[in-house]
């Protein structure tokens, strides 16, 4: 690297020689514009930046994936911002600052009178959504905002139209720094059941699900994004901190940290996310390291499959759930020097065994054998990606025959999971 290094200043000390120009201001000139690698959270940022650098020679197939990724950034451009305290109604804790969401799977058993105004009691109809939580709350405006800052920062990380940074700058303010508009750092009530609980440890899931798309996001930007202030910045770590200092202290916290299925794998996703965009690597290390014994070795069969996932009556969504989790997961343990997809349990579970259990489906080789409402076989289509990424051969050999998710396969671009089915809960 040093060689190559010295080989370009040469180059420039040359080109100098023939225009006039100092060889001293030309290399300064050339540190200036070369791109910065992100310091991605999830997502490898030597990865992007060489992905960057062959779409900028020309590289065909590239092209045509950043269009598809334009075509999902251009959709955000004329929408939000949002914020928590556009909300009909304050959380139960009367701040209008504070998050709110419902819980997706309970349901009315009255119809609404004056005096009973929610219909309670309410009871539980597992992967049956009910509508109203979509109304009322904050879950779908955090929703456009998560999906629509990482979108919007892709996009212009790889084109550089700086509308697309622009737009994700004012969506990030809005929703976490403007003092008018933003939310605390908390989750006290998310997934709220009305007339029964005020806010549940489990509505941690609302953030951990895709926040760590909004922790790359804000390292894109801070690559040189137009718009993006050092203010900004400090702000966002500010909040990350808060954020993080309340998901390791709060009871809910730690009422979510012991979860034995899909939620306890997302907590520690997120908490090894935000350790590590914050500076605070150790325990993101130790986080991906206590995973092996702690998540893998107990939630994941010897045959690969997830026994806790396959109770839900959305098994297929649930099974490949989980596994955005672990992979995502896998990929922080790259930053910080843990290969968690080389981790084999006691009676050889692990990552590479759940991804081959979903192969058969997520191929259309197969029926998925369980329980399924809605299945949709380009779900698995990403964790396919990343096992094949991670030296799977099953999973390489598997990658031709998937099941492009609608708007297309961005793995190219983003190489980091995402629940492509999602039901946002």
């Amino acid at each position: 690297m040093r060689v190559r290094s010295r080989l370009v200043v040469l180059l420039l000390a040359m080109a100098a020689l023939t225009t006039g120009a100092s060889p001293v201001a030309s290399a300064r000139t050339e540190a200036q514009h070369a791109p910065r690698v992100p310091h991605t959270a999830v997502l490898d940022g030597a990865r992007l930046h060489r992905t960057k650098v062959r779409l900028e020679h020309g590289d065909p197939q590239l092209r045509r994936t950043v269009e598809a990724l334009r075509a999902r950034a251009d959709r955000w451009l004329g929408q939000g911002p949002w914020t928590v305290v556009d909300k009909p109604r304050p959380a139960p804790g009367g701040d209008i600052h504070d998050y709110l969401s419902q819980a997706p799977y309970w349901w009315p058993t009255q119809a609404p009178t004056p005096e009973n105004p929610w219909g309670c009691p309410y009871v539980q109809r597992d992967g049956e959504r009910n509508p109203e939580v979509d109304s009322g709350t904050d879950r779908q405006d955090v929703e456009r905002t998560f999906d629509s800052s990482y979108d919007l920062s892709l996009a212009w990380y790889y084109t550089g139209d700086r509308r697309y940074a622009e737009k994700a700058g004012q969506i990030l303010r809005t929703w976490f720094l403007d003092p008018a508009t933003r939310m605390n750092p908390n989750l006290n009530h998310a997934q709220f059941i009305p007339c029964k609980y005020d806010g549940r440890a489990i509505g941690i899931i609302d953030f951990s699900q895709s926040y760590t798309s909004v922790l790359d996001a804000l390292a894109l930007l801070d690559t040189g994004a137009p718009g993006w202030t050092a203010k900004d910045r400090v702000g966002m770590a500010k909040w990350n901190s808060d954020f993080l200092d309340w998901l390791r202290n709060s009871d809910f916290g730690k009422q979510e940290a012991a979860a034995g299925n899909n939620h306890g794998t997302f907590y520690d996703m997120l908490l090894a996310g935000l350790a590590y965009a914050t500076g605070d690597e150790e325990p993101a290390r130790r986080t991906v390291l206590d995973a092996r014994r702690g998540r893998i070795a107990p939630q994941i069969a010897p045959d690969g499959s997830q026994p806790q996932e396959l109770t839900r009556t959305r098994s297929w969504h649930y099974s490949t759930f989980d596994l955005v989790a672990y992979t995502r997961l896998a990929a922080i343990g790259r930053h910080v020097g843990v290969d968690l997809w080389a981790y084999q349990g006691p009676e050889g579970q692990s990552l590479f065994k759940a991804v081959d259990y979903l192969l058969p489906a997520a191929t259309g080789a197969a029926a998925w054998p369980h329980p399924e409402l809605e299945f949709h076989r380009y779900a698995a289509t990403d964790v396919v990606h990343a096992a094949a990424d991670a030296g799977d051969r099953r999973a390489q050999r598997a990658v031709p025959l998937l099941e492009e998710p609608p708007g297309g396969d961005l793995w190219a671009l983003r190489p980091a999971a995402e629940q492509l089915d999602s039901i946002a809960g």
